[in-house]
């Protein structure tokens, strides 16, 4: 099966990235903080916090409701958002108003308030009465995983080293190994590709906030041979034909919310796979796990991740679908684009026998109930082994169904 039928399988793609300090990623680590702190009061909180950040303001609003000690658990999140949001900027690096912003001075605005309880009776499962006492999904929805076998992590290559510059940018900027390098930064990486075969990294785009007075050779420089190059090089798909545009607009000096305001869910292509597989249109900082916008992503991504590592496909995109309310997908659907070693049929049945895609089972199958999501919110969701969703635990067990 051809990727494009209307064209040659020899074709460029390319995906981007954006560092913490980027204001939407300011916005969406504020909200997963603020999320974190409602999980660790109450692993049944329902959250939907969403921020908005410019120049020298942040506000945040949304829904927060507690199931236990509601009164108490509400009045210390009201009393603390406040705190959470200030760390938040400060350990990005926002301690100045020349970097972008003043962790300590900027204006902030609180306007959360409680979940609808129209909204909430679904989710609990005192709504409909077919439905009782099961927990239903938060909203409806499309949601969708993929993976692959063009790196180790089963990513895609072009997001996956697109987020591995910036991370290390960002760890020789916060060392002070790069003494100019600021908070705000956005990489992009293009692949030429025979088939799904990675050939070589045609062009490397890196836009990263430096201080005023560093000249545009020294930062052109610095960045290619202290960040890309040692990022890249041991991929061994750079060569002598591989461009490099630095800051192309020759200056980056005003940056964070004072260049470029910046709201939660405005980069959920970063966050999941560079537009290599398809995105039911769902952010994910600031949700519980209720919010299937959310969870149901990590499942999907859980599920691809597994077919992939059983050898049981090259590729594998997962959707899944929910009604609001009702406690089970509506639908499972697995593609393969051609790659499968058994019949993809076999492989979607397999997956509705190992995997429970309920909102419940999810949460309890990736253990989502708790305060594990402000590093979600940088250098994407996927592809990173510390969250539960990466793990590769069910290859035998699906293996095992599709005998």
């Amino acid at each position: 099966m051809e990727i494009f039928p209307s064209k040659s399988n020899h074709y460029l793609f390319t995906s981007e990235s954006v560092g913490e300090g980027h204001p939407d990623k300011l916005c969406d680590q504020i909200s997963d903080a603020i999320l974190d702190a409602c999980l660790a009061l109450d692993p049944n909180a329902h959250v939907a916090c969403e921020t908005f950040a410019t120049t020298d303001f942040v506000l945040i609003g949304g829904e927060i409701s507690f199931t236990k000690d509601a009164k108490q658990n509400s009045k210390i999140i009201r009393k603390n958002a406040e705190k959470i949001a200030r760390k938040v900027a400060a350990d990005i690096g926002y301690t100045s108003r020349d970097i972008g912003l003043d962790a300590k001075k900027f204006k902030f605005v609180n306007k959360l308030h409680a979940q609808s309880a129209d909204i909430n009776q679904g989710v609990v499962g005192s709504g409909l009465a077919e439905y009782k006492g099961q927990q239903g999904a938060g909203d409806q929805g499309m949601m969708f995983g993929f993976a692959c076998n063009e790196t180790p992590e089963l990513m895609p290559a072009p997001v996956f080293y697109a987020h591995k510059i910036l991370r290390a940018a960002t760890v020789l900027r916060k060392t002070g190994k790069i003494e100019w390098l600021r908070p705000d930064a956005k990489s992009q990486v293009t692949i030429e590709y025979d088939g799904y075969k990675p050939l070589r990294i045609d062009t490397v785009v890196v836009s990263h906030q430096h201080a005023d007075g560093v000249t545009y050779d020294e930062i052109k420089k610095t960045i290619i041979e202290q960040i890309i190059k040692p990022v890249l090089e041991p991929t061994g798909l750079l060569d002598e034909n591989t461009k490099y545009y630095i800051n192309p607009t020759g200056k980056f000096v005003i940056g964070g919310p004072d260049g470029d305001a910046g709201l939660t869910g405005r980069k959920i292509i970063v966050d999941t796979y560079g537009g290599m597989g398809r995105h039911g249109g769902g952010a994910f900082s600031g949700k519980d796990p209720s919010k299937v916008d959310r969870s149901a992503a990590y499942m999907a991504r859980y599920i691809a991740k597994n077919i992939v590592a059983a050898d049981l496909s090259e590729r594998a995109e997962v959707q899944l679908a929910y009604a609001i309310g009702v406690p089970y997908p509506v639908s499972i659907m697995v593609e393969t684009f051609g790659t499968e070693k058994v019949a993809v049929s076999k492989i979607e049945a397999a997956v509705k026998k190992v995997f429970d895609c309920t909102p419940a089972g999810i949460s309890e199958t990736l253990k989502l109930r708790r305060p594990i999501y402000q590093p979600t919110a940088t250098y994407g969701h996927f592809g990173r082994t510390e969250f539960p969703w990466e793990q590769t635990d069910k290859v035998e067990e699906l293996k095992a169904n599709v005998k």
